[in-house]
């Protein structure tokens, strides 16, 4: 996964957007396994779509507003879709994809321990099940969420990195667009990834709900 990198004199984790990390962030085990939720998760709306700026270019942000140092996330609060999770780090299992939180643990979200972390600057990535065999999960409802949304991510070192949503978007796993998920803007940003699109039983969900955010304020 590369070197640690302490040249800017803080703890800064690097982004393991590899061939290996990208596969598995846009095909985690979130099925619905017979589960029967009319309709499905919601999914993004036409509106929702993030802005076609080009990769690198971030979205305004408040002027003056620096990014944090590195601390691991705690808990992510989403108040317009009602998520209220803890967060758990996530590693690597023995075949080197990045794991998902327990299925089992319906309200448990997961952030990758290796990456970014929320408010540091580049973009931090918190993940979690749609569903599970009881039925929705964490972020079942991600796919309804609107621009100019809050989330609220709470850090080990007590600090709370605020990021505003500026866009939601469904992928294909078949045509992932990693290098735009998941690529450096200069600024603090923040994905929250689950699984959405179409769904079968033979091959679960066809694609991801990816909501784009970018950090506005701390405390």
């Amino acid at each position: 996964m590369g070197p640690k990198d302490f040249s800017t004199g803080e703890k800064r984790r690097l982004q393991p957007w590899g061939v290996l990390t990208l596969v598995m962030l846009s095909g985690l085990a979130m099925m619905r396994n017979g589960v029967d939720v009319e309709l499905g998760p919601p999914q993004p709306a036409a509106a929702a779509a993030p802005d076609t700026r080009p990769i690198g270019v971030a979205p305004e942000t408040p002027s003056g507003l620096r990014p944090l140092p590195f601390a691991p996330a705690s808990r992510v609060r989403i108040p317009s879709i009602d998520v209220k999770a803890p967060v758990m780090d996530v590693g690597l299992d023995p075949s080197g994809w990045i794991e998902a939180p327990p299925p089992q643990d319906a309200n448990m979200a997961g952030w990758y321990q290796n990456g970014i972390s929320p408010g540091q600057r580049g973009t931090a990535v918190i993940v979690g099940h749609v569903d599970n065999d009881a039925g929705p999960a964490v972020f079942y409802n991600l796919g309804s969420m609107e621009k100019g949304r809050r989330i609220e991510v709470e850090r080990y070192d007590g600090r709370i990195a605020v990021f505003e949503v500026y866009g939601v978007e469904v992928y294909s796993k078949d045509d992932f667009p990693g290098v735009r998920v998941y690529g450096d803007t200069g600024a603090p940003e923040l994905r929250v990834i689950t699984c959405g699109g179409g769904y079968t039983k033979a091959n679960g969900y066809a694609g991801n709900v990816v909501v784009f955010a970018r950090m506005v304020q701390t405390r």
